[in-house]
This record gives structure tokens, C-alpha cells and sequence, in this order.
């Protein structure tokens, strides 16, 4: 796990990372770029999911953040990539066009039947 040198991550958070296979992984002192990536990730799934809804408990949150990586990696699309999405998908031409209510009708995935 890469972390920040925050003060909530005490030897207790430590001990219990080692005790259930976690490697940490803090970042070098006054280096917050360093931890970039993921605090956009973070943020994102905050923004577009997390902070829509209440969690109901590990089970829910873990289904929340699978049902999330399978709309960022399949459907959402991203600049960096042509406005492809990560999985990349074929271009649909012909067929009428319908919509999908996705994430619990946060957002919409429109694709050609």
C-alpha cells in the first residue's frame, strides 16, 4: 500500500497492514507529489460514487468500488486515450440507440442495439 506520512497511519495501522499481507509503502518525507495518482483515483471514485451514496458496510462499499472499476475500465472514457475507455470496445455505426442507467442511475451508458 503507498500511503503518506500522515500521523493516522500509527504503528497500530502498520502492525495490522504485516498481519494481513500488506506491504507499506510510505512516500519520501515533503514528496506529495509523490502519492498523485492516487489521490486523483481517490478522489474520482469519491466524486462520482462514494459520495452519492451511504455504505452500508464492508460487503456493500467492496461491491460499490467493483461495480466503479468495471463502469471506469469499460465504459467511461478517458482523453488519454482517444476518448477510448481502458477495455477498449468497437465503435457501433448503425442500430438504434438506447440508454442504460449505470452505478445506480448516476450516470448513463449509451450504446446502439
Amino acid at each position: 500500500m503507498i500511503r503518506d506520512r500522515d500521523r493516522i497511519y500509527g504503528i497500530v495501522v502498520t502492525r495490522r497492514l504485516r498481519a494481513m499481507g500488506i506491504r507499506d509503502k510510505p512516500i519520501a518525507l515533503a514528496s506529495p507529489w509523490q502519492n498523485g495518482f492516487a489521490e486523483r483515483l481517490i478522489g474520482s471514485i469519491r466524486r462520482e460514487r462514494v459520495d452519492h451514496i451511504i455504505v452500508l458496510g464492508e460487503a456493500h462499499l467492496r461491491r460499490i468500488l467493483k461495480s466503479y472499476a468495471d463502469y471506469y475500465n469499460g465504459i467511461r472514457t478517458h482523453r488519454s486515450l482517444n476518448e477510448d475507455a481502458p477495455v477498449s470496445r468497437l465503435v457501433q455505426r448503425t442500430g438504434v440507440i438506447r440508454s442504460r442507467a449505470i452505478l445506480g442511475g448516476l450516470h448513463h451508458h449509451y450504446d446502439r442495439i
